[in-house]
Formats: C-alpha cells, sequence, structure tokens
C-alpha cells in the first residue's frame, strides 16, 4: 500500500523571544522556503524550565512582540499554548501535544545552536528530539557537536550545511535531525536587552520597528 502525502509541513520555533528579532523572523522566512513549510508557528514560553538564573519579560509582552513582528506574513503564526498552561512548560509535552493534535501532517521543531547545546539540560531531552523532525539552526560563533547526544541520536542526523537543496520528502518516516546553516545572522535577544538598559543606539535596527517602537513605548529593558 502507498504511503499517504502528509496534509501539511508545520515548523514550530520555540524559545523566549526576548525580544523578537530580525535573525528570528530570518529563521521563518528561510527555513519556510528551504523546507516547502505550509506554516510557520513561534512559542513563546512562559518561562524555560531549564534556564533557572534568569527570568524573562512578560509573557504577554513578548507575545505581543512578536504578533507585531510577524503580522505581515501570512504562512507565519504565534501560538499561545505554553503562555496558557505555564504549569506545563516543558517541550516534550508541548510536543506531544502537537503531534496529537496533528496526525496528518509533518511536524518539525525549530532550535538554535545554543539549544541544541544546552539540550540535555531539558526534560525528556531524548523524546523532544523523537517526537517530531528537529531542526537545528547555526550561528556564527557557535560550533555544533554531537557528542554530548546518544548513538541512536546521532544516527538519525541529515547535516545540511552548505545544502540549498530543499527538503520535501512526504513519505513517513523515522524522524530526522537537520543541520542547517541557512540563515547566517549573528543577533542575540541578550546583546538587544543590555544595549537598550545601557542606553545604546543602533538596537532598534535589529528588531522589526514595530517592536523597537513597542520597547520604546513600554520602557522594556531599562532596568
Amino acid at each position: 500500500m502507498l504511503a499517504l502525502p502528509f496534509m501539511k509541513r508545520i515548523a514550530y520555533y520555540g524559545g523566549s523571544f526576548d525580544p523578537v528579532h530580525l535573525g528570528h523572523l530570518r529563521i521563518a522566512d528561510k527555513l519556510s522556503d528551504l523546507f516547502e513549510l505550509d506554516e510557520f508557528v513561534f512559542i513563546p514560553a512562559f518561562h524555560a524550565p531549564h534556564k533557572t538564573r534568569s527570568k524573562p519579560t512578560s509573557a504577554y509582552h513578548r507575545f505581543a512582540m512578536l504578533c507585531l513582528a510577524t503580522r505581515d506574513r501570512p504562512n507565519v503564526s504565534v501560538s499561545k499554548m505554553e503562555l496558557e498552561v505555564p504549569e506545563k512548560p516543558y517541550t516534550f509535552e508541548s510536543l506531544t501535544k502537537i503531534q496529537k493534535k496533528n496526525p496528518k501532517d509533518e511536524i518539525f521543531f525549530v532550535m538554535g545552536a545554543d539549544s541544541w547545546e544546552e539540550i540535555t539540560t531539558w526534560k525528556e531531552w531524548e523524546k523532544v528530539l523523537t517526537i517530531v523532525n528537529i531542526i537545528v539552526v547555526t550561528r556564527p560563533g557557535f560550533e555544533i557537536v554531537f557528542s554530548h547526544v546518544t548513538d541512536e541520536i546521532r544516527e538519525r542526523i541529515v547535516d545540511k550545511r552548505m545544502d540549498s537543496s530543499k527538503t520535501n520528502d512526504q513519505t513517513p518516516k523515522t524522524t530526522s535531525i537537520f543541520i542547517t546553516d541557512a540563515v547566517r545572522i549573528d543577533i542575540s535577544s541578550t546583546a538587544i536587552r543590555k544595549a537598550v538598559r545601557e542606553d545604546k543606539t543602533g538596537w532598534n535596527k535589529l528588531v522589526s520597528s514595530e517592536v523597537a517602537k513597542y520597547i520604546k513605548k513600554y520602557n522594556l529593558y531599562t532596568s
């Protein structure tokens, strides 16, 4: 029997987005093209449980900035799923819920090089890397290594660095972990917050104009 094609290809990008910047938007645009995605969904975390040392800006401010930054991108949306259940902040729970809700779709979860580096600190991290396809986006200055994951995980890695060919195999198979350098922009939310706090110029060029206005209007990151 021939395998039926997936209905949609959807990528979910989880993170703090504190604030969302042009690098995040570039990732949405570039991966939508490279992986021929039907939808790209940002999932702002209420609070990343593996980041115990820092408290993020209000989840509602971060959600609002994401909505402003993506409003002109028809295939991009912002999900409240982790904001509505802050008592269940773990990625494996969110991905399990997504998979059950979209059984006929091919699902991808996007993470940055920094998240890949610390993935073994995540709760049920091996399950995170198995439930759906993973896309790891490299970042200048971060070396992508594989020694911290298991042999079983390493066998599923598809290294697409320096490979611009599109990935659209609609035959169901074991989930893969794609490594891509398609987005070569080094922008840091941490650096933006620091620049705002120290009243430095230029940070507004690293975010959309709507987000820059929002940050100024609500005096975010000033203390």
